[in-house]
């Protein structure tokens, strides 16, 4: 009886424990799961729920989908700081992460990670469907693993290659609602497969001596400052041409076809700028901050293109 009685003793100052470490600690285990970065992807995934039923709100895939999106992504964020804690010491950009700095064990770490990715995907298979959960884990396995512990230290291609993970949120939001790939989730993808590298390699332009440093391979660090703004064009220009599919296809009409060629004017003009005025230190960052704005709005106008003859009709009826 005794012995019972200590066992439930101290099982319950564990947990209390284990309550006052959450809250104590739950910055860090919100920092570790890259709140900007998921806000990014939930929101591509949920303009994935809605142009997949255009006129109907798919209420489960909106909640309990992007829920479980959101879950496996700051998973694999967690992943990443996780693998990258030892260079993420040693770069100003990074050095005060939670683990660096020693306010959370890399074993809390593992453990919130692997709790993400369970109840993420749980929720997926069983409250959604089965493919969107499947997609999910590839596309957290693609980030978490084969870009961050290979990838990024293999290759100065590293962001293009692993930027497929990244593109993968539309398409999920898309399977969500219908349970199957459909060719425009892939469009929505391509876009942000093509979107990734020069919105990544200004960041890199920017921070190339401190990647340098920790000795990771991104493309300004082993080609050099030039080649790298060069690439910055050449990407912005095919991603220009690549937005302009969604028209073509029929998929989106006028009102998206003017949003892409206005958005995909300044993200050149920022391109050009960059070649043109290497000396001008601060427009990789601005750059960087207007591809953000640019995916977002680009996406809005996906939105808005659908929706607004829906909204307009209804109102008219």
């Amino acid at each position: 009886m005794s012995r019972t009685l200590e066992a439930t003793t101290n099982s319950a100052a564990e947990d209390a424990s284990g309550l006052r470490h959450l809250a104590r600690h739950w910055r860090d285990y919100y920092e570790l799961t890259k709140p900007g970065v998921v806000a990014l992807m939930v929101f591509t995934a949920v303009v994935g729920n809605l142009l997949a039923s255009p006129g109907t709100i798919p209420w489960n895939a909106l909640l309990v989908g992007n829920l479980g999106i959101a879950l496996a992504a700051g998973s694999a964020a967690a992943i990443n700081h996780l693998v990258d804690r030892g260079v993420d010491g040693r770069m100003k950009r990074t050095e005060g992460r939670p683990l660096p700095t020693g306010h959370l064990r890399t074993s809390h770490a593992v453990t919130f990670a692997g709790a993400l990715a369970a109840a993420g995907l749980g929720l997926l298979y069983f409250a959604v469907n089965p493919l969107t959960a499947w997609l999910t884990f590839g596309s957290l396995i693609g980030y978490a693993f084969i870009y961050t512990l290979f990838l990024k230290r293999a290759t100065p291609q590293n962001i293009v290659i692993g930027g497929a993970a990244g593109a993968a949120p539309p398409v999920l939001g898309w399977v969500a609602v219908t349970g199957s790939i459909d060719p425009h989730a892939l469009l929505l993808f391509l876009i942000i497969f093509t979107w990734t590298p020069p919105h990544f390699w200004a960041l890199a332009i920017h921070r190339r001596e401190e990647y340098a440093k920790v000795e990771i391979p991104m493309l300004p660090v082993t080609h050099g400052d030039r080649h790298t703004r060069w690439q910055i064009l050449f990407y912005t220009a095919l991603l220009v041409g690549v937005t302009l599919l969604p028209f073509a296809t029929g998929m989106s009409g006028l009102i998206y076809l003017a949003a892409a060629l206005a958005l995909g004017a300044r993200y050149l003009w920022f391109g050009i700028a960059m070649l043109q005025k290497p000396e001008e230190r601060s427009l990789p960052m601005r750059s960087f901050g207007f591809s953000i704005v640019y995916l977002m709005a680009l996406f809005a106008a996906l939105l808005t293109d659908a929706y607004l003859p829906i909204f307009a009709g209804l109102l008219v009826g």
